[in-house]
């Protein structure tokens, strides 16, 4: 295992630095520092910067989100609690909030992450040290091949690991589930992998210092067994099925066709705050609520989900279905909330990508597409209109007739669970949903431009019902597409 030192240093306490040398990359660099009482709290923004992290901020609601060692930690101004990979921990100390930064409680931020994420780190504020020994992964990639008679999974590894520090077992609900002492595993890199075969889901953690794979098994498993290979690396786990040998280019191919991941585009975001309602209700805000909501359902019922943006942070549109594609999504629902300069229209409609041939269709897709004011390069965008456009979205018409079915079955969802007009579904060129190579839609929810909406929109229980439309909707054409899949 190849270690990498940090080592950070307290230069002075009054002075209010932490001199950092990065031991890597052969740089110094400075954390602010505040102090309270005895209490000495760090600059998030210089924590991030320092350990070369990711970094989203909400200066509006004072919340950032810190990538630091694979996890996501979110961290908010005057609170004490700190979510890590959705785990919540409370600190003695409450976050500062100073010159637009987020001032943390360094020995109870330390100790968490000591105790979560990152054992190797230790905070000696008595000797003004913090030593950061960061662990390269050593269990990097994943690779599934289907077999007349199983499914092979490979692990790609750095290195071989004791053999009794390996086991593996499958429970009750189906789940099989590999746990390696002493790995470090890539779980953003895992957890993408490409599902086939017999293997539905992946799943994957760090724990401590034990690394698991959880893999959701589809049909029965007559035995499951591994082994480590060292030229190349790898740990080699075969799942054997009772498929015969003439299915298996039909089981190949079902799973390619098989709907299992669903991408959620939560509309603007961030800096782009949409149609702002006369109560002050944000666009972004509603999407995101009822993406999230709509996702949790999807979840719960075993579909993979995926989500262009889960905080209040901006995503260029072109990104979006970039995302989509990266992850080998099946479904791009975008979501969004609708405006217009009559207050008295509302209702909900589902549009398909393709140039407006309506007034009103064309209005709502200037609306949307106007966001690429505020994204900091446009030039993607400027050959994206009139003929090219059309170019752009034939690109598209393999999944134009399913498009058009999804479309269809969200408005007829909708319309149960509503009391507000049904638009009906119509078409226009959103930028939004160019390049999603999969069946996609964009629904706008309801017109927080008309008063009466807006307040709905507001409501939990309307939103919920709207997360619940679109659910059954990506339901039913799940089931409608994939039961030209099952084997008579």
């Amino acid at each position: 295992m190849r270690l990498i030192l940090f080592i950070i240093t307290l230069s002075s306490l009054l002075v209010g630095d932490i001199h950092v040398f990065n031991r890597r990359v052969s740089t110094e660099s400075e954390i602010k520092t505040i102090e309270s009482g005895k209490t000495l709290f760090i600059s998030a923004k210089d924590l991030s910067s320092s350990l070369s992290s990711k970094i989203y901020e909400n200066a509006e609601r004072k919340k950032l989100v810190l990538y630091i060692a694979g996890s996501k930690i979110k961290i908010s101004g005057y609170s004490s609690f700190i979510i890590i990979d959705e785990k919540i921990f409370q600190m003695t100390k409450t976050v500062s909030v100073t010159n637009n930064d987020l001032y943390i409680p360094a020995s109870d931020f330390f100790n968490i992450l000591k105790s979560s994420i990152m054992p190797e780190v230790s905070f000696d504020p008595l000797r003004e040290i913090l030593e950061i020994n960061v662990i390269k992964y050593d269990i990097v990639n994943i690779e599934i091949d289907v077999k007349s008679n199983g499914t092979i999974i490979r692990l790609g590894t750095k290195k071989p690991f004791a053999e009794n520090g390996i086991s593996s077992f499958i429970n009750k609900h189906g789940w099989y589930y590999l746990t390696i002492s002493g790995g470090v595993i890539d779980t953003a890199n895992i957890n993408l992998g490409v599902t086939r075969g017999v293997v539905r889901q992946i799943e994957s953690d760090q724990i401590g210092s034990t690394a698991q794979v959880a893999l959701k098994l589809g049909s029965k498993v007559l035995s499951h067994e591994w082994f480590q290979s060292l030229n190349p690396n790898e740990i080699i786990i075969t799942l054997r099925t009772p498929i015969a040998q003439r299915d298996k280019y039909v089981e190949q191919a079902k799973a390619r066709w098989r709907l299992d991941t669903v991408v959620l585009d939560a509309g603007h975001g961030g800096k782009d705050p949409g149609a702002i309602g006369k109560f002050g209700t944000k666009e972004k805000d509603v999407a995101l609520d009822i993406v999230k909501r709509t996702g949790s359902l999807l979840e719960k019922s075993g579909i993979r989900v995926v989500y262009t943006r889960d905080e209040d942070v901006f995503i260029p549109l072109l990104d979006r279905t970039k995302i989509a594609n990266d992850v080998n999504g099946k479904l791009f629902v975008s979501i969004h909330a609708n405006a217009n300069r009559n207050r008295k229209i509302q209702g909900f409609e589902t549009y398909l990508l393709r140039p407006g041939k309506s007034e009103d269709a064309i209005d709502v897709a200037s609306r949307e597409n106007s966001v690429i004011k505020l994204e900091e390069v446009t030039d993607q965008y400027e050959n994206l209109s009139g003929e090219n456009l059309i170019m752009a979205t034939m690109a598209q018409s393999m999944f134009m007739k399913e498009s058009e079915d999804l479309a269809s079955i969200i408005q007829i969802e909708l319309d149960k669970k509503l009391d507000t007009p049904n638009r009906g579904v119509k078409q226009a060129g959103f930028y939004v949903l160019i390049g999603a190579s999969m069946p996609n839609a964009l629904v706008e929810v309801g017109f927080l431009s008309n008063p009466a909406e807006e307040k709905m929109l507001k409501q939990s229980r309307h939103k919920q019902k709207i997360a619940e439309a679109i659910y059954y909707a990506i339901k039913s054409f799940k089931s409608s597409r994939e039961k030209l899949l099952v084997k008579e």
